[in-house]
């Protein structure tokens, strides 16, 4: 499955539970997550998607690690089904 469509459904899921899902631009910091996702009760998560062949790149690597240094939880999802799980865990029904 190609990371767009792993993104979309993220998008959607995260919608449909009443969060917010931006798409994360940083002009001049390249390698940010591709995602922010705000659940209904205000926690923040950036999130970074990957097909499942797709690996982090040592620049997105370095920007997680700055990100977690600052206690900000990262996660990597690589498929539908870890999308569905981060989904499910952070904003339960």
């Amino acid at each position: 499955m190609k990371e767009s469509e792993i993104e979309a459904r993220l998008v959607k899921l995260v919608r449909g539970r009443g969060g917010l899902c931006y798409k994360f631009v940083s002009p001049g910091n390249r390698g940010v997550p591709d995602r922010i996702v705000i659940t209904p009760d205000g926690r923040v998560f950036f999130v970074e998607l990957k097909s499942q062949t797709g690996r982090l790149s040592e620049l997105q690597k370095f920007q997680k690690s700055e990100l977690e240094k600052r206690n900000v939880t990262v996660r990597v999802l690589n498929s539908v089904a870890a999308v569905q799980e981060f989904v499910e865990e952070m904003m339960p029904t």
